[in-house]
């Protein structure tokens, strides 16, 4: 591996906590495809994921693409503000089954 994919991966690495995450790429099961849409509503920081509501998030999401964003979505952005909330760090798939209960017309 070569110096440079080295740093990157590095740069890249997830957060064990939310304590220690300073980047929104940092946040687990959080790409760039992701950090793109948290920055198309504000979302900069890490922080800023404190305290809100993943289905608010979601439905803006697809408000401000015109699109319906897979049901995927909603689990990733429930995982991401979990994990800034204090949760433990955890695959975005095991929060499928929370909301298909919360959300089953989603």
């Amino acid at each position: 591996m070569t110096a440079a994919r080295t740093t990157a991966r590095k740069s890249h690495s997830k957060a064990a906590s939310a304590e220690t995450c300073t980047q929104l790429r940092r946040i687990p099961n959080i790409g760039p495809a992701m950090v793109r849409d948290f920055q198309l509503m504000g979302i900069h920081q890490p922080a800023d994921l404190v305290g809100a509501d993943a289905f608010a998030l979601y439905q803006r999401i697809c408000k401000l693409t015109g699109k319906r964003h897979d049901p995927c979505v909603l689990d990733t952005y429930m995982a991401a503000v979990d994990f800034m909330n204090g949760g433990p760090p955890s695959d975005w798939w095991s929060y499928t089954a929370q909301r298909k209960r919360e959300y089953p017309d989603l």
